[in-house]
């Protein structure tokens, strides 16, 4: 979701004072800070791979802005809505259904999550897996974890990014999202990408950016690991309460629902 409310609602801001795990003291001279990262990401277990992502990098200005400047959820339902389930969305979401219904099967099959609210999700955050971001997650992540609104979330983040290029699912220059970071076709955290991702087509890799049947699955996977169960998911029932885990935005929530429901109501 492009860096907007799974962030700000996910957790409190953090603050500045270092944790034992993460010892990099956040503000300062960027360059300065990097050593010191390095260190703390080399005894969470990065090797010199992933490491090695972090030479040269450089803060984002824009990324700092944009962290600084979110309202985008706080407003009205009718008002979110208007702009995220539109009869254009519905109707390549429908397309959708139709084109993946295959894979979406045996996704539902293994998980226990429906096609439509994948869908929607899948349509919410990209697009279809359309506007995914372009900026380098490293970088972005760099930026804010060294800035100190959230240090020790993004410290975080970036170790689990370091470890995905460890793991050789992406190359530093592949690994490209939202100005906060977030990776793939459903906007996945990095370490929900660590704990979730799935290899779906077989293929060797967990690929969120390029391959559907690995967007689809993770997707589904993320909300069963939460507590999802086949069944209704409307607003009162257990699975709406789980999708709280993919977005803290109580409007967010409703419109995955809704959406979902449009979905095959034909409305």
């Amino acid at each position: 979701m492009r860096g907007l409310t799974r962030i700000v609602g996910a957790l409190l801001i953090a603050s500045c004072a270092a944790t034992p795990a993460l010892a990099a003291q956040c503000g300062g001279d960027f360059e300065s800070w990097l050593p010191n990262f390095k260190r703390d990401a080399s005894g969470q277990g990065v090797s010199a791979r992933g490491l090695a992502a972090l030479d040269g990098v450089t803060q984002d200005p824009t990324v700092l802005r944009l962290d600084r400047n979110q309202g985008h959820f706080r407003v009205p339902f009718e008002e979110f809505i208007a702009k995220r389930v539109t009869s254009g969305r519905l109707a390549k979401g429908r397309q959708m259904l139709q084109q993946h219904a295959g894979t979406l099967a045996r996704v539902e099959a293994q998980y226990g999550v429906a096609p439509e609210i994948i869908v929607a999700i899948w349509g919410m955050e990209t697009d279809y897996g359309a506007v995914q971001g372009k900026q380098s997650v490293v970088r972005s992540l760099a930026t804010l974890a060294h800035d100190c609104r959230r240090t020790e979330m993004f410290q975080r983040e970036l170790i689990a990014a370091l470890k995905i290029i460890d793991r050789g699912d992406f190359s530093s220059a592949d690994l490209r999202g939202a100005w906060a970071g977030e990776i793939g076709q459903t906007q996945f955290l990095a370490s929900n990408f660590v704990k979730y991702a799935v290899d779906f087509d077989g293929n060797g890799r967990r690929d969120l950016i390029r391959s559907v049947p690995d967007v689809l699955a993770s997707t589904a996977n993320l909300l069963r690991s939460h507590g999802w169960r086949k069944g209704p998911y409307g607003e009162g029932t257990a699975n709406f309460q789980v999708l709280n885990e993919w977005n803290k935005s109580n409007n967010y929530q409703r419109a995955i629902a809704l959406f979902a429901q449009r979905l095959v109501s034909g409305q």
